[in-house]
C-alpha cells in the first residue's frame, strides 16, 4: 500500500520534507552538523533598515532585508545581520546588515534616506540604496523608491498619502515620510510581501497620521499614530519573517519585526524604529 504526504506523519511543510533543524539570531560557529551530511537547505534573511528622523516634517521607513533560500555546502560559520539602530539624529536612517551561510547570501535592508523611504534589499549586495537590487534568482526588482511598480522580488516605496498599493515583493521598501508641516498629513504606507518595510512618518500641527508598516505573509505591520500636533504621526514598524512589526509610539517610529522587518519612520527629532535582526534557519 503507498504512503501519501497526507497520512505519512514523516513529511512536514519544511522544505522538500526536510526538518528545521537550526535557527541562527546572531553570528556563530557551526559545528553540531553530524558528520555525513553533505548538504543542507538555507534560508537566510538580512537585517532590515531603520527609518529615519527629521528636524521638521516625518522621516521615511527602512526597507526589509533580503530574503535568500537554497542548497549549500556545509559551513562551520554563520553571519547574521543586524538591524540597523534607530535614532533621534535627523539624517539618513542605519542600514541593515547581511547574514550567510554557506553559498546562500542576503543583503540588509537600506535605512531610509531623509524623508525617503529605504529601499528594500536584493540579496546580490550587501545593502541597498534608493533603488532595489535583482534577486539572487535573476528575478527583477520593483520600481525604485517613491515610483510605482508591479509585483516584483524588492519593490519600490510608497509616498506619502499612499496606502500601500504598489505591488507586492518578497522583500518591500518602507513609505515615504512627508515634509508639510501644516493641515492633515499621512505618512506612507507599505505594500505586502514576506518580509517588509517600515512606514512613513509625518510631523504636522494639523492632523497627523503616521502610515501603517509592511504586512507579511506571516506576520502584520505595526500601526502609525494619529493625533493633532507635532508630539504625533510616528510610522509603524514592518513585519518580518518571525514576528509582528512594533506600533509607533507618539512621534516614535516602530522597530521593524524579527527576521528583516523595516523600522518606521519618526518625526519632529523622535527616535525612529530600529530594523528587525536578520536570521539564519538550516534544513536536513
Amino acid at each position: 500500500m503507498s504512503a501519501t504526504i497526507y497520512s505519512n506523519s514523516s513529511f512536514t511543510d519544511s522544505p522538500y520534507g526536510l526538518k528545521l533543524q537550526r535557527t541562527y539570531t546572531t553570528d556563530s560557529a557551526v559545528t553540531d552538523i553530524p558528520a555525513g551530511i553533505q548538504r543542507v537547505y538555507a534560508i537566510v534573511i538580512g537585517g532590515g533598515g531603520a527609518g529615519s528622523t527629521q528636524t521638521t516634517g516625518g522621516g521615511g521607513g527602512g526597507g526589509a532585508g533580503g530574503y535568500s533560500a537554497g542548497w549549500t555546502y556545509v559551513a562551520n560559520s554563520v553571519k547574521v545581520g543586524t538591524g540597523g539602530t534607530g535614532t533621534s539624529t535627523s539624517g539618513n536612517g542605519a542600514n541593515g546588515g547581511a547574514s550567510i551561510y554557506g553559498m546562500v547570501f542576503a543583503g540588509g535592508g537600506s535605512g531610509a534616506l531623509g524623508l525617503q523611504a529605504g529601499a528594500a534589499a536584493g540579496a546580490t549586495s550587501a545593502v541597498s540604496t534608493a533603488t532595489p537590487n535583482i534577486s539572487y534568482t535573476g528575478a527583477p526588482a520593483g520600481g525604485s523608491v517613491g515610483s510605482a511598480g508591479t509585483p516584483a522580488y524588492a519593490t519600490g516605496a510608497s509616498s506619502g498619502g499612499s496606502t500601500g498599493t504598489l505591488g507586492g515583493g518578497v522583500s518591500t521598501a518602507g513609505g515615504s515620510g512627508v515634509a508639510t508641516t501644516t493641515g492633515t498629513q499621512t505618512g506612507g504606507s507599505c505594500a505586502r510581501g514576506i518580509i517588509c518595510g517600515g512606514a512613513g512618518a509625518v510631523g504636522t500641527t494639523g492632523t497627523g497620521n503616521g502610515g501603517i508598516g509592511g504586512t507579511g505573509d506571516f506576520y502584520a505591520g505595526g500601526t502609525g499614530t494619529s493625533g493633532t500636533g507635532i508630539t504625533f504621526g510616528g510610522g509603524g514598524g514592518g513585519a518580518g519573517f518571525s514576528s509582528a512589526g512594533a506600533t509607533a509610539s507618539a512621534n516614535n517610529g516602530g522597530n521593524g519585526g524579527d527576521g528583516g522587518g523595516g523600522g518606521g519612520g519618526a518625526s519632529t527629532l523622535g527616535t525612529a524604529g530600529s530594523g528587525g535582526r536578520g536570521e539564519v534557519r538550516l534544513y536536513y
